[in-house]
């Protein structure tokens, strides 16, 4: 990565990282949540929607909060 893309990123950072962050308390894993499924309402399954892409990663820091906060269930 250049330092001109470094400064791009840099230059809009603010406004995405209060979406696009991993969430590390239950308030966090909500706020993310909520966001993943108003873009499932506005995305749907359009793989090539501008934000598709937005959502998978979402999904991905919503599983890895999961994954380390929340215990499975077992069955017996």
């Amino acid at each position: 990565m250049s330092i001109s893309e470094i400064n791009k990123i840099s230059a809009i950072w603010n406004p995405i990282s209060q979406l696009l962050f991993v969430p590390q308390t239950e308030k966090e894993y909500e706020r993310i949540l909520i966001l993943l499924d108003n873009l499932i309402d506005e995305v749907g399954e359009d793989e090539n929607h501008p934000l598709a892409s937005f959502m998978e990663i979402l999904g991905i820091l919503i599983e890895k909060f999961e994954n380390e906060y929340i215990p499975e269930i077992t069955m017996l």
